[in-house]
């Protein structure tokens, strides 16, 4: 098999989780052996699954860390799967990497911005060791036009808050900017 990283990105709501489900499924079908990880700080559906914002999902590993990945993931292990990847520190750029090289498919999901707009954690580096970026949009809430943004609508300036939307909206770039100006 040959080795492989895809990342799919975009802002809160656009369709991220869903795909990668989609993603990991379909790898399943064609007989691969699959495992999916998650940071444990996401636990807004389930702790031990990758949920989307409809409610599907797959079970997943929580990990506390990127660098635990590397004691995980078997060695007859296809594809490996890992969602919210901004979560993780930069080490999981190069874990990644290795994986895929060994011949593995790495699928990635994750925000690529935070909630200032600004690139979120590991996921610049990934994007540029990608062999596949797919990048998604979701519907701004105030207009209708295709959304980048994940505008933060509870007040906290920590850059991580884990949310769904009792915390976020998709906007897009002018709608976003006009309310953060």
């Amino acid at each position: 098999m040959e080795g492989r990283i895809e990342v799919i990105c975009g802002g809160m709501f656009a369709g991220k989780t869903e795909e990668f489900i989609k993603r990991i499924n379909r790898a399943r079908i064609a007989r691969r052996k699959v495992q999916v990880f998650k940071p444990a700080i996401d636990t807004r559906y389930t702790d031990d699954g990758v949920v989307d914002h409809n409610g599907n999902g797959i079970a997943a590993v929580p990990v506390t860390s990127a660098a635990v990945l590397t004691d995980l993931v078997r060695q007859d292990t296809d594809v490996v799967g890992l969602d919210e990847a901004q979560f993780f520190d930069a080490t999981i750029v190069d874990i990644i990497d290795v994986m895929a090289n060994e011949g593995k498919r790495v699928i990635v999901a994750g925000l690529d911005q935070d909630w200032r707009g600004r690139p979120f954690g590991p996921m610049p580096d990934l994007l540029a060791v990608a062999d596949d970026v797919t990048k998604l949009h979701a519907i701004c809430v105030i207009c209708g036009n295709r959304a980048s943004k994940s505008f933060r609508i509870v007040k906290t300036q920590d850059t991580v808050r884990v949310g769904g939307k009792d915390a976020y909206e998709a906007r897009c770039r002018p709608c976003y900017a006009q309310a953060v100006l």
